[in-house]
């Protein structure tokens, strides 16, 4: 199952502060309401953090958790700071947003790759949820609450266990972002890919492993 966290999509958006454990809450939330006890749990970027927030709050709701290009904040690092870039068109953020994601595309790379880039650049730049009513202030919300996401110190106590995952190009969730973060939970395992921020993209054997995970015994 994958859902729409608050403030995105078209989940409800809610003019009031969010924050992380408010994030966690709706997903424990959505999981009483269908009825599940416990899931195999799978956070990608932001939804890595609420991943962990969840697990922390929850720690019964994931019987096995995959954090994918991700970070902990606090001294573990955070993930680039969104919500310190000023107000910018759609073109310029899907701009930032290519070069952050994977550090290869440079000047050269575009040169070489124009019709990849254009596609990149287009998806980069849609959002289909542009004319939903509130998305604009939901989106300012979870930033908001990306920036404060600290999980540094707890990250100790979790006791499911826990694969890490993240791709070598990423300048969104750095490499070292996720080395501290598999370094801080107990026995948690670490794999890298040939990709940037959405490497499981770029490199399908990531699939392999995250599902190798997942179905251990």
């Amino acid at each position: 199952m994958e859902f729409d966290q608050r403030g995105m999509g078209r989940s409800s958006k809610p003019d009031i502060p969010y924050c992380m454990a408010d994030y966690a809450d709706d997903a424990a939330g959505l999981m009483a309401h269908l009825g599940w006890d416990s899931a195999l749990v799978v956070g990608v970027s932001f939804g890595g953090m609420v991943a962990q927030e969840l697990v922390l709050r929850h720690p019964g709701r994931v019987r096995r958790l995959v954090l994918c290009c991700t970070s902990s904040g606090g001294a573990g690092g955070a993930s680039f700071p969104y919500h310190e870039l000023p107000p910018m068109s759609r073109q310029e953020r899907a701009e930032l947003v290519l070069s952050l994601s994977d550090v290869r595309r440079d000047a050269a790379w575009k040169a070489a790759n124009p019709a990849q880039y254009r596609m990149l650049h287009a998806f980069a730049a849609a959002d289909p949820f542009a004319d939903e009513p509130g998305h604009a202030a939901g989106a300012a919300r979870q930033l908001e609450a990306r920036a404060g996401h600290d999980s540094w110190e707890r990250l100790a106590g979790i006791a499911c266990p826990v694969l890490v995952m993240g791709g070598h190009h990423d300048a969104i969730a750095r490499p070292e972002n996720l080395r501290a973060l598999a370094s801080r939970i107990p026995g948690a395992e670490l794999a890298f890919f040939e990709g940037g921020h959405l490497f499981f993209l770029e490199d399908k054997s990531a699939y392999a492993t995250m599902t190798a995970f997942l179905t251990r015994l």
